[in-house]
């Protein structure tokens, strides 16, 4: 099951959304983990930092749990 984070605006980026949720602390750690082929969205691995993620999207990083993002 996913978590809801909620988010601002129309869509945030991978990178940012990471940050956001918690799963990473910093910008490089979100790069590093991004690229690592560790992040699914919606199922297909997602290699791209500037994924523009929108509501209803799920965000899967392996070992750690799975995020989408809500309207807040």
């Amino acid at each position: 099951m996913a978590e809801d984070v909620p988010i601002e605006g129309e869509y945030i980026r991978l990178d940012a959304f990471l940050k956001w949720a918690r799963v990473v602390g910093t910008g490089g750690q979100a790069k590093n983990l991004i690229l690592s082929g560790r992040v699914r969205v919606n199922g297909e691995v997602e290699t791209r930092r500037g994924r523009k993620l929108r509501v209803g999207d799920i965000v899967c990083v392996e070992g750690a749990g799975c995020w989408r993002p809500v309207y807040r």
